[in-house]
């Protein structure tokens, strides 16, 4: 076997990782990412600069050029089935735009178009509940004048009706298991997977982002659903749990797969139920266009705000390119990463009303990710990543035991590339990973 070139086409920049079959990391490149002329220039730019370690044997894409994977939910109740549509699309890998919940009107299909989704993702009550929601919300999006094809994810007795409905103005769509068999049971793994399939299919050739360069048929997922899928891999190779910060230059995201323990595994006390493999975004915590957000964040949370940092994120706000360069503008960037990492964990792990916060006490392996993680110092990177360890404020019991490393390769995206075609491939790189403390 020979190497494997792993990309992700990102919105800022193109990132590669050329994997040897032993799962080494061969080399690494980065690049713009081309949106303004065809993203593929940046592919080849990567590809150009990693050929003279080793001719890959194939290549393998993720994407979030183009805004990534837009998402609309439509469901029943908005604390019920919309709520779980909308954790499942998040676990998808999507950026979930727009949700509306009961009987769609025709304000509702105005605000849904002016969404701008790629993909509808459309839910409503348990197998073998009411259906009349879901068949009237059917026929609202048959008749609609979007192109946006439908994810159907609902009452799995209606599943035929609904479809008949929506190919009866030839209005594209995939049915699946529904993402709320019962009440207290969320069941992601079907729409998670269509929804990737129609990203694959629909999505990715009509962005417009490539023009008959192969573009389309090399992207295999969505980046953060190919995180995800690192993320999974990982959990399975270290047979622990494991939660994921990834500190962006727009969002901060959080992962974490976690196997259930005792009463958790069979109880099911909410409503909407857990979501195991989760994945939040916070859309407010960037360390570049949305650092004040962070700062604002922070502040709502009782966090203190060092002297200057304000200065520092109104100065990155305008300059969204800015590299810290000195010992002062190092602090000011990991003060505002210590922020954006405490608020979005205790997000992630907060519970919403009426549920429990999510069960991190047994995570094992604490991983940082982004920009700031990989290029700070070993100890500045332990300081911005030991909320995870440390932070008792969001109400949940933090995993104080648990080992902390920086994906410094960015391994996680190609890890979850390779997890379907290449299972060893892929848990050989991510056993590099989950074998290499950086602080201690």
């Amino acid at each position: 076997m020979g190497a494997v070139l792993c990309v992700d086409v990102g919105s800022t920049f193109t990132k590669a990782l050329l994997v040897g079959d032993d799962g080494a990391v061969l080399g690494k490149a980065s690049h713009p990412t081309t949106v303004g002329t065809d993203v593929m220039d940046g592919v080849d730019a990567v590809r150009a600069e990693l050929v003279a370690t080793a001719d890959p044997e194939r290549t393998l894409l993720c994407s979030s050029a183009g805004g990534g994977l837009r998402l609309a939910v439509v469901g029943y109740e908005r604390e019920v089935t919309a709520e779980a549509g909308f954790r499942v699309g998040l676990s998808a890998g999507a950026r979930v735009v727009h949700v509306a919940s009961g009987p769609m009107t025709g304000a509702d299909v105005t605000a849904l178009r002016a969404a701008r989704p790629d993909v509808v993702l459309l839910v409503g009550g348990t197998d073998g509940g009411n259906a009349d929601v879901l068949l009237h919300n059917a026929r609202r999006l048959a008749r609609a004048r979007t192109t946006a094809p439908v994810v159907v994810a609902g009452n799995a007795r209606a599943a035929d009706e609904v479809a008949a409905e929506l190919a009866a103005t030839g209005r594209r769509h995939v049915v699946t298991a529904n993402v709320l068999p019962r009440i207290g049971e969320v069941d992601p793994e079907g729409a998670r997977s269509a929804i990737r399939e129609v990203f694959l299919r629909h999505v990715i050739g009509g962005k417009g982002l490539s023009r008959g360069r192969g573009f389309a048929e090399l992207v295999r997922a969505a980046t953060p659903d190919a995180v995800l899928g690192g993320v999974e891999v990982l959990a399975a190779v270290r047979g622990e749990d494991v939660l994921v910060v990834d500190v962006g230059g727009a969002t901060t995201d959080v992962y974490s797969v976690i196997t259930p323990q005792g009463e958790d595994a069979t109880i099911h006390r909410e409503v909407v139920g857990t979501v195991w493999h989760a994945r939040t975004v916070e859309a407010d915590l960037g360390m570049r266009w949305n650092a004040e957000g962070v700062l604002e964040a922070a502040t709502r949370e009782r966090l203190p705000v060092a002297d200057g940092v304000a200065r520092y994120a109104a100065r990155v706000v305008e300059d969204t390119g800015h590299v810290p360069a000195g010992a002062t503008d190092w602090s000011h960037e990991e003060a505002l990463a210590r922020s954006a990492v405490t608020v979005a964990l205790r997000r992630h792990g907060r519970p919403a009303p009426g549920e429990r916060p999510r069960p991190l006490a047994d995570v094992g392996l604490v991983v940082g990710s982004g920009g700031v993680l990989r290029h700070a110092a070993p100890e500045v990177a332990a300081r911005v990543l030991d909320p995870a360890l440390t932070d008792h404020g969001g109400g949940w019991r933090v995993p104080d035991r648990a080992e902390a490393v920086v994906d410094r390769d960015y391994v996680l995206f190609a890890v979850g590339l390779l997890a379907a075609s290449d299972p060893a491939r892929a848990r050989a790189l991510a056993a590099r990973l989950a074998g290499r403390a950086e602080f201690g």
